[in-house]
């Protein structure tokens, strides 16, 4: 194959490369349309927008050009609020010609930024300015990356290293890559960064760390970025040596309050407190006979005369609870709904289980019409391979944002996204040099929901990669089919939770033992009469959470879409499927086609070595190397399992297992990363 003879790159400048332009004739076109800078302010959000814009027209036009008071022909003027339409609000913005000069306006100076970073991209993307006419806004208020970074340096499910804020050097040294951060941040939309772990330090809200947060928050602000912080319910135990956390009691009311007066003295626009309580061991409001709405609406309170929210996960569940575990969370807040305080999210995750390949949407999407909810994805590929497979996540989050509630779509009925950062200190940030395609879908699905799939991976590749048409077509079916890939040589037709103990890296469909809910056997349930979870009104009645009629359409084994098949019903090894084939040749069916998917990719991104960097090229390369292996280790393992109970060969015509279910049953693997301790 043929190299391109391009620069090496490391991807650390992610989407916002700002190279040359190489179409002469495009790059000649911009020049006329662009030829000075007109500033009408000098706040600190819009010296970031003129540095920014100063520096995306000299990389890409390969120009500088110089800032004016005069509005000229070619002129980009930017800043000026009585251009934009009020029905922006405060972070919308338009960019319109107007008498031979570009204009880039909004109702605020965040707004102005926004707008900028869109003019970049249009350059990016090389899309005509004649008759440019943009006008976009927000449609979700609350737009929040949340990292799983702790105060030691590791990242629980994290996959690209170690974490880069440097808690030991903070507030006195602001590394230049919080910056960089900021930068690509706030070009998709995002304004908000939860900087610690849900499962939560309580040092994080002691007055030392609380100053390095605020050396955060300072560097951010400009940027449009409010900070929040995990807050861990027994924090007043733990940091102030009260004798209860119990949220309706007086002192532990009055060391909330106490302490939110203090984080915002410390960070005036500090956002909020994102809070994972009474689940998977931490504690909560349950562990004093009180509610889910109790817990929150304590926080809530004392952050609500500061103007701070309250982000209460929904993702509860309890191993002493005997109820279906993807019921428990819906039957444990519903019931609560209208109950917590105004200013309190429920952050609820895309499926009632735990980020799977799969899931049907989450029942309570449409179930609390009266508590704001927000909706929590995850670019962490947690169990999607970790950071060596390509899995291209914007159609998983659009089947979420997409799905009908009783309520609507699920994108109309929450105020805010939030999103499992797949961040780290890997120079190119996210580990898999794909990886940084999820970060920026998740802040541009943040922003407009309705984007599709196709554009959004259109648009990164060419500011990613490349603008060749030939490259961006190839690249994009790529990106589209990869996350079905690992569906089918994972957890095809609705399998879920087969996944290795603890590290979650490889198949484990044979974990049982301790916990009943965090092995494979809970979820799978096969026997010899087949496989799959019954959650049927015969089985655990999950079905029930949701409305009519998806509901009725779930419950029937004939109309249950096949895709989620074996997460609602217990399916016979010979129940034949709409392609004719018995559900055991069906599930060899996709566990080899997922094989085969991923050595498409492989052939598709060895046609592209052209268009790419070699240094890029090789790295994708050797991962879809990887994955391939994988795929093959999963089909292999998951079937041969499954195989002892279906008693029924592996089609001759499919590649038969590389070595025996005793082999895959006995592997170990040591120090995956994103497990911050090691329990093997």
């Amino acid at each position: 194959m043929k190299h391109s003879d391009k620069p090496a790159e490391e991807g650390y400048e992610l989407w916002l490369r700002y190279v040359p332009i190489e179409d002469e004739a495009l790059l000649a076109t911009y020049r006329t349309r662009i030829t000075s800078l007109v500033c009408v302010s000098d706040s600190p959000t819009l010296k970031v927008a003129q540095a920014e814009l100063l520096r995306g027209i000299k990389g890409l036009l390969g120009v500088s050009i110089p800032l004016t008071d005069t509005i000229q022909p070619g002129a980009v003027v930017f800043g000026h609020p009585d251009l934009a339409p009020p029905t922006l609000g405060d972070e919308g913005y338009i960019i319109k010609r107007l008498n031979e000069a570009i204009v880039i306006a909004g109702n605020t100076d965040i707004g102005v930024l926004y707008g900028v970073f869109h003019f970049l991209r249009l350059l990016q993307t090389h899309q005509p300015l004649d008759n440019v006419h943009i006008e976009s806004a927000p449609k979700l208020k609350y737009r929040i990356l949340n990292h799983w970074d702790n105060l030691d340096g590791t990242i629980e499910r994290g996959y690209a290293g170690f974490s880069f804020w440097d808690w030991h050097k903070l507030p006195d040294y602001l590394a230049p890559r919080y910056t960089e951060y900021a930068r690509a941040v706030t070009s998709i939309g995002i304004n908000g960064a939860a900087l610690t772990n849900v499962n939560a330090n309580a040092l994080s809200l002691t007055p030392q760390y609380l100053r390095k947060a605020a050396a955060l928050a300072d560097l951010f602000r400009p940027y449009g970025i409010r900070v929040y912080l995990s807050a861990r319910f027994s924090a007043p135990l733990e940091i102030a040596g009260l004798k209860t956390a119990d949220p309706l009691d007086a002192g532990v009311i009055a060391w909330w309050q106490a302490k939110a007066q203090e984080i915002y003295q410390i960070i005036p626009d500090f956002g909020g407190f994102i809070v994972k309580a009474n689940s998977e061991g931490q504690p909560g409001p349950h562990d004093y006979y009180r509610s889910h709405s109790d817990g929150a609406n304590l926080l809530a309170n004392a952050l609500a005369p500061f103007g701070g929210i309250v982000i209460w996960r929904a993702f509860v569940y309890a191993s002493e609870n005997p109820e279906d575990r993807t019921k428990q969370a819906y039957d444990d807040l519903v019931p609560q709904d209208g109950l917590f305080a105004a200013n309190v999210l429920l952050q609820v995750k895309n499926g009632p289980l735990d980020f799977q390949p799969r899931e049907p949407y989450h029942p309570i999407f449409g179930a609390m019409s009266h508590t704001s909810l927000m909706l929590e994805v995850q670019m962490a590929q947690e169990y999607l391979g970790l950071a060596t497979h390509m899995v291209y996540m914007a159609p998983l989050f659009k089947e979420t944002l997409d799905a009908e509630t009783c309520d609507g779509p699920v994108a109309k009925t929450v105020l805010g996204m939030a999103g499992v950062a797949n961040t780290g200190s890997d120079r190119n940030w996210c580990g898999h040099p794909f990886g940084a395609a999820n970060w920026y879908t998740f802040g541009r699905l943040a922003w407009d929901y309705t984007l599709s799939s196709e554009a959004i991976a259109d648009e990164w590749l060419r500011m990613t990669f490349s603008n060749d048409t030939p490259f961006v077509q190839k690249a994009t079916g790529m990106m589209l089919t990869s996350r079905e890939a690992p569906v089918n040589y994972m957890t095809p037709l609705g399998l879920h939770h087969i996944m290795a103990r603890s590290h979650h890296y490889g198949p484990g469909p044979w974990v049982t033992g301790g916990r009943p809910d965090w092995t494979s056997l809970y979820y799978h349930q096969a026997d010899s009469e087949g496989i799959g979870f019954n959650r049927t009104p015969s089985g655990s009645n999950a079905v029930s959470q949701y409305c009519s009629p998806y509901r009725e359409q779930l419950a029937h084994l004939d109309t249950c879409p096949e895709n989620l098949l074996l997460w609602f019903h217990h399916v016979a090894w010979r129940h034949v499927l709409k392609s004719g084939r018995t559900l055991w040749d069906e599930l060899c069916f996709k566990y080899n086609e997922g094989v085969t998917q991923v050595r498409r990719m492989q052939a598709d991104w060895d046609s592209l070595a052209e268009y790419v960097d070699a240094a890029r090229f090789e790295h994708v390369r050797a991962l879809l190397a990887i994955q391939e292996k994988e795929a093959r280790w999963w089909r292999d393992a998951c079937l041969l399992y499954f195989q002892t109970f279906s008693k029924q060969p592996i089609p001759a015509d499919y590649e038969q297992p590389a070595a025996s279910l005793e082999y895959y049953m006995n592997l170990q693997h040591y120090f995956v990363p994103g497990i911050p301790e090691q329990r093997f």
